[in-house]
């Protein structure tokens, strides 16, 4: 996630800025995948804002399609759309006929105008200023009185958002929540509990997400398999077409 941080610092537009995490260390990211949210307080809060049963989904920056089975359960259809070639085929193998996956990067969306009822983006390029080609993408492919909906990690709440701090001292959260403010997004905190099976798991995900120096201070500073992570849940809907 840190690299994922450093697109908006360097405001790069180029949507294939390696993200060293989940590139380099798969597996891992896999397992905390499955760590994250161990109590699903996203995805309700996700449902509330922009359910999505009976409806067309885009996981924008899907990397190996951890999150689309959770849509393709309920939606008509499901695409997925990743920039890093590897991460998509490992998610074409991951959901076979249960959603389409593209190699693609968000500010080039492979679908048609007005094609999709929600865009969902998480942790993943929509980070603030540097991204508004993504989000006049991700506006195109909507239908109207469709759904921009952008999670992301809240790095004004400790202790992960004091790691992310360290690390990024440039990032400027408010600046950030700003933004999506006067692009017309809502805003809303969604605290989580982010539960590993062992100490090992724990430290091998804060090695991938942090520098070295900032990955130790955390593991000493977290006792348990237990971790509290805050995020944001930007959600903005494109306007509904007026009768005539």
């Amino acid at each position: 996630m840190i690299e994922r941080f450093r697109r908006v610092v360097a405001a790069e537009p180029d949507p294939a800025i390696p993200s060293p995490n989940i590139w380099n260390w798969p597996d891992v990211y896999e397992r905390e995948n499955r760590a994250q949210d161990a109590e699903g307080a996203i995805w309700a809060a996700l449902r509330e804002a922009a359910p999505w049963a009976g409806r067309d989904v885009l996981d924008v920056g899907c990397g190996d399609g951890f999150h689309l089975p959770v849509f393709a359960a309920e939606a008509a259809s499901v695409v997925g759309v990743e920039p890093h070639a590897p991460l998509a085929q490992r998610a074409r193998e991951r959901v076979g006929a249960q959603a389409r996956v593209f190699t693609a990067g968000a500010a080039a969306l492979p679908l048609p105008d007005a094609s999709v009822d929600l865009v969902h983006a998480r942790t993943a390029y929509f980070f603030g200023p540097g991204c508004e080609p993504g989000l006049a993408e991700a506006q195109r492919v909507l239908r109207p009185g469709g759904a921009l909906a952008i999670v992301d990690l809240d790095a004004t709440a400790a202790p992960y958002g004091r790691w992310m701090r360290a690390d990024l001292p440039r990032y400027d959260p408010a600046r950030v929540e700003a933004f999506f403010a006067r692009a017309g997004f809502s805003m809303r905190r969604v605290p989580t509990m982010w539960r590993f099976p062992d100490r090992a798991t724990l430290e091998a995900v804060l090695r991938i997400e942090f520098s070295r120096g900032v990955a130790e201070r955390a593991i000493a500073g977290t006792t348990g398999i237990e971790l509290p992570v805050r995020y944001r849940l930007h959600v903005r809907r494109k306007d509904p077409v007026r009768p005539g």
